[in-house]
């Protein structure tokens, strides 16, 4: 006996009047989108009319051309003869380096100044929200101006520098740290990216493995061991050499190690400094957005404060944490642009020297936009996947 499929009714089909609402707001929506493409090309051939007119040419060539200029900090091979598209691809690396670093450090700091916050202790507590209301009500550039004068005026010269670590320098100069340099390098930095996708896999496995048993694998503990253990193998198993770079003072300045200029440091600081007041708040609203009972509950199974808080509040509380931190993200890296006023070689320094020396003022400006746009919807795009990875599931 065979069985007939139904197939479903089908709606009513679209009358296209007037008199429909829906109509009307189709044919709406066609004519805003018209405008707006009518006014971008009315701007778009009106620039280029008056370019043309002044004998200012267009386009992307210049980028080919010869830079001209140095550039101080570059984390790739530069010098003045390279291209002006190097020079810009610079400018990003190094917007990229300390906006990377910045929402790492203020993320640890900022979570720890919210945790303190709602701390039982109350000089921990008062001390915290005092931080945070100063901090956040200072504007970053003076906080910027602030740092880089206190580095560059304060701090003694090389010769009588603050050494508050072994081989650890503070001067006028920036930060001196040691650093490992050798052929075995690329195996180490190797190995540091093997071990991150190894500890992903194995938190993967460990949430899984505690869904099915309610045994807690010691994830944080074999993480360690991982970022240790398996680039000392790589780098054993290169057979190439490596060895430990201390900075030496010699005539006027240090040589080897590690250099973070003071241009860098003070970036960094008043980032970090700033943002972290910003997402203490948003940890702590995070935080105590989960019921009290849900406390109360786990206490009485007779989990310590600690543990409590990082197995069963904050998971619950990232899903309120996850949006607002998206904005505190792309606020820091965006706010990595003032590092103009300081000196840094960010991409907007880099690409200003450019336009300057070449005249395509247009062309700068799409780029230096282009860049941003890009970073920030690529931090838009991960943290929104994220939410979506932990937001809760309706059956």
């Amino acid at each position: 006996m065979t069985k007939t499929k139904h197939r479903a009714p089908r709606g009513p089909r679209r009358r296209w009047s007037w008199n429909d609402p829906g109509t009307r707001a189709l044919i709406y929506q066609i004519l805003i989108l018209g405008l707006v493409a009518l006014g971008v090309w009315y701007l778009a051939s009106n620039t280029l009319h008056n370019l043309a007119a002044r004998n200012i040419s267009t386009g992307f060539a210049f980028l080919h051309e010869e830079a001209g200029f140095a550039i101080g900090e570059s984390m790739i091979d530069y010098s003045p003869a390279s291209t002006y598209g190097h020079a810009v691809l610079v400018g990003l690396l190094n917007t990229l380096r300390v906006s990377v670093i910045g929402v790492i450090a203020a993320t640890l700091f900022g979570t720890l100044l919210g945790i303190s916050r709602l701390s039982k202790n109350w000089l921990i507590s008062r001390l915290s929200g005092l931080y945070i209301e100063i901090m956040r009500n200072i504007p970053l550039l003076l906080q910027l101006f602030f740092w880089y004068a206190l580095i560059t005026e304060v701090m003694p010269g090389p010769r009588q520098a603050l050494a508050p670590l072994p081989s650890v320098f503070i001067s006028n100069r920036g930060l001196k740290i040691p650093w490992l340099k050798g052929d075995a390098m690329d195996w180490v930095f190797g190995g540091l990216a093997l071990a991150i996708v190894l500890i992903v896999l194995l938190a993967h496995w460990a949430r899984r493995r505690q869904e099915a048993t309610g045994r807690i694998f010691p994830l944080v503990r074999m993480a360690l061991v991982l970022l240790v253990v398996v680039p000392l193998l790589l780098w054993w198993a290169s057979g190439n050499s490596i060895e430990l770079d201390r900075p030496v003072l010699k005539g006027f300045n240090f040589q080897g190690g590690l250099s973070l200029s003071p241009e860098f440091a003070a970036l960094l600081a008043g980032l970090v400094i700033y943002t972290s007041a910003f997402v203490a708040e948003v940890v702590r609203s995070g935080i105590q957005a989960v019921d009290q009972g849900q406390w109360e509950a786990a206490a009485s199974i007779g989990l310590p404060r600690a543990r409590i808080l990082r197995l069963v509040i904050l998971p619950q509380a990232m899903r309120v944490i996850i949006p607002p931190m998206t904005s505190q993200y792309l606020n820091l890296t965006k706010n990595s642009s003032l590092a103009v006023a300081i000196g840094y070689p960010d991409i907007v320094a880099v690409t200003n020297t450019i336009l300057n020396q070449t005249g395509q003022a247009i062309e700068g400006i799409m780029i230096i936009m282009a860049a941003y746009l890009v970073v920030s919807l690529s931090i838009s795009v991960f943290m929104n996947w994220y939410n979506r990875r932990i937001s809760l599931v309706e059956r």
